[in-house]
Formats: C-alpha cells, structure tokens, sequence
C-alpha cells in the first residue's frame, strides 16, 4: 500500500526535476508547434537569444502563435516585426526580471521590471529615429501581473490586457508563460495621452511647450486631468498665461517616483511629495478610493515609458494646495474660483484622439475590447506614424 502510493508521487517529482533541468532551447523546441512564430523572430536576434539562454532567474512570457499572428495583421507591426531594433525592444519587454510562478500572481497587482532598458536607434524605411529613449524607469520598464479568478494576466502599455493560457513551463533559467497577446511596449505620455483620448491634457502641454520635457523626465507620476475635468474650468481656459498653465501642468507630476497603484494605497498614502513645479501635493487613501488633494483617482496605472500616468477627475490647482476631499461625495468640488464649464473641452484645437484606447473612458473596458486594437496603435506610436502633435 505504502508504495503504490508513494510511487507515482515520486515519479510526478521525478518528472518535475528533469523539466525544470531542461534548457530554454530544449523548451522552445519542445512547444514548437505553440511557439514556432516566437522561435522565428528569436532566430532572428542573436544577441538576445545568446544572453536568454545563459540568463538565471527569468520570466518569459512568451507570445503564442494566435497572438503574433493577430500582432502581424496590422501592417505596422508587421513591419516592426521585420525591423531588428524594434523586435527586439517588443521581446526584451515580454523577459521579467525573477521567477513569477503562476501562484506569485495575487488579486493586488505587482509590477515587474522587465529587460528593456535605455535607448535605441531606429530606422525603418524613410523614417530614422536616432537613439530613441524606450523606457526611463529605473530597473527596467515594468509588466503588470494579477491574478483574476483562476488566470493571471498581465497589463502592458494602454492597460493592455494579455492572458496566461499555459503557465508555469520550466527551464533551467527560469520559467515560461504563454500569452495570449503580444504585450504593448508603454509609449511617452504625450503620446499615450493621445492614445488614451487625454487630448486637452496633450494639448495643453503642446500649448505650453513642454511635450519635449514631460517626455524626457525619468522615473515619474502623472496625474492627468481628464477631459472632462478640463472642460469644467473651460472659461478659464483663455484667461490663463502660458506661464500659467505651464505650472499648472507641472503640479500634477511628481518627479522622481513612480508611483504605481500598489504604492498608492500603501507606501505612498496619506504623505505630501514635491511636484515638478515645487508645490507639494497629497496623496490620501481613504475608503477603498485614492485622492490627490481633493481630486480623485479615477484610472489607474497607464503605463508610460517614464513611469505611470494616473486620470484623475479633477484639475489641481497649485494656488489651493490644502485642497481636501470630501470621500463619502459623488463629485469634488472644483479648486478653481469663479470658473465655469465650457460647451468644447479646451486646448484640443489640432488634437485629435488616435484610438478608443480604455484606459481614458472606463476602468473596466481594458478586459472587454477587441483584442489587438491598442496594440496595433501602440506600436504604430512608437514608429511615429499616427501622432503628430
């Protein structure tokens, strides 16, 4: 009796030893017929592959055949894909730093740093973009990971959501995931606030010229007011010097910290931080809702390649830092005095949205569009052929 039953444990174990002792080549070769799109585009970066198969302490989520087949129908991308630095910014995004077993994964979501790092040159056709800056967040731009009911997914740029569909494959190096969406490289956030239909707060940044500078900041948070909390002190709009709204806009960026969801309800609650601009704002958790002094957090985690961008349902104002929230209210108060709405969200003149990209519009429509369509654009971004503010 003890060995009937204690045999088939051992041989389970057994088993478990030697995948784990398997190569990555050895892996990728055995789920060929799941990865063989994978294993094409890897045969293609050398140098990446070589450092792959002699890293330790990995995680890979690996694209499924079905995924870069939807990738690859949008002409972009499949341009992309043949075009060897940016292939290889999209696979250095989808290789975690650390071994995240599929029961790491929790119901709060983690942030995870990836392989890709600092600058590349770019040239595709006509286009040259010359040490093009990917991600400036320390330790690596980073993939978001949660587990929701028995699956883990995995949130990327434009709240683009990827699911596990075969978790846990081991190697030697570390473990395997595959995905069932190519993940979306987060873009700069004058971009991915175009994309996120955030067009008054990218237009206001063009009007006060500091696109370029927003953009080339490392390790940041942005608050951006949406659209409609714009339009809510519209008849201010033309009142305001450039100077102005210039530190206006730099009150709602803290500079220096990346403070992803996670770190809004724990480590960063309830304290005050340093804005670009110098005034200080606070960040109160109060009641399952986050607040930055009295406007409320309304989407989380737009990831960008910077940092994280954050909507909020308000305007901060710089000249009402003691601004509070009212947490039990539908609505805050606006922080401005003796303004009102306008009929058109002001500084969108020449903005024009690229997508229906969710992250702008619901906190829920991330899980419920059509795959593939922010990543499409997304990438598109990338190769600046969509936005041109």
């Amino acid at each position: 009796m003890y060995i009937s039953t204690f045999l088939p444990v051992m041989l389970a174990s057994v088993v478990a030893a030697q995948a784990s002792t398997m190569s990555l080549t050895q892996v990728l070769a055995a789920n060929n017929s799941t990865l063989s799109m994978l294993n094409s585009l890897l045969a293609t970066q050398p140098t990446l592959t070589n450092m792959l198969t002699m890293a330790k302490d990995i995680t890979i989520l690996a694209p499924s055949n079905e995924a870069f087949s939807k990738w690859v129908q949008n002409p972009t991308n499949k341009m992309a894909a043949s075009n060897s630095a940016m292939l290889a910014m999209v696979l250095e995004y989808h290789i975690l730093n650390g071994t995240h077993n599929s029961s790491a994964f929790t119901t709060t979501m983690n942030f995870i740093p990836s392989l890709l790092k600092g600058n590349s040159s770019i040239s595709m056709g006509s286009m040259n973009m010359m040490n093009m800056t990917m991600t400036m967040v320390t330790g690596g731009q980073v993939v978001g990971g949660v587990k929701s009911g028995n699956k883990v997914e995995l949130m990327s740029g434009l709240k683009e959501i990827s699911t596990v569909q075969t978790a846990d494959i081991m190697f030697s190096g570390g473990v395997l995931h595959i995905i069932d969406t190519v993940l979306t490289v987060p873009m700069a956030p004058s971009t991915s606030a175009v994309d996120s239909q955030l067009t008054a707060i990218a237009g206001a940044l063009k009007k006060t010229n500091l696109l370029t500078a927003v953009d080339s900041l490392k390790d940041i948070t942005i608050f951006a007011p949406s659209n409609a909390a714009f339009q809510a002190i519209g008849s201010a709009a033309n009142t305001l010097t450039e100077q102005q709204l210039a530190s206006i806009l730099e009150y709602h960026i803290i500079n220096g910290t990346v403070g992803y969801s996670s770190l809004l309800t724990t480590g960063l609650a309830n304290q005050s931080y340093p804005t670009l601009g110098g005034g200080e704002v606070k960040i109160e958790a109060v009641g399952g809702k986050v607040f930055v002094n009295s406007a409320q957090v309304v989407i989380t985690d737009v990831l960008v390649s910077n940092g994280v961008m954050h909507v909020v349902n308000n305007v901060l104002n710089p000249a009402n830092s003691t601004a509070t929230p009212i947490p039990t209210a539908t609505t805050q108060p606006i922080v401005f005095a003796g303004v009102s709405s306008a009929t058109n969200v002001p500084f969108t003149s020449g903005i024009s949205a690229t997508t229906t990209a969710p992250s702008a519009s619901t906190k829920t429509a991330a899980a419920g569009r059509v795959e593939g369509q922010i990543g499409a654009v997304g990438v598109a971004a990338l190769l600046g052929v969509v936005v041109a503010l």
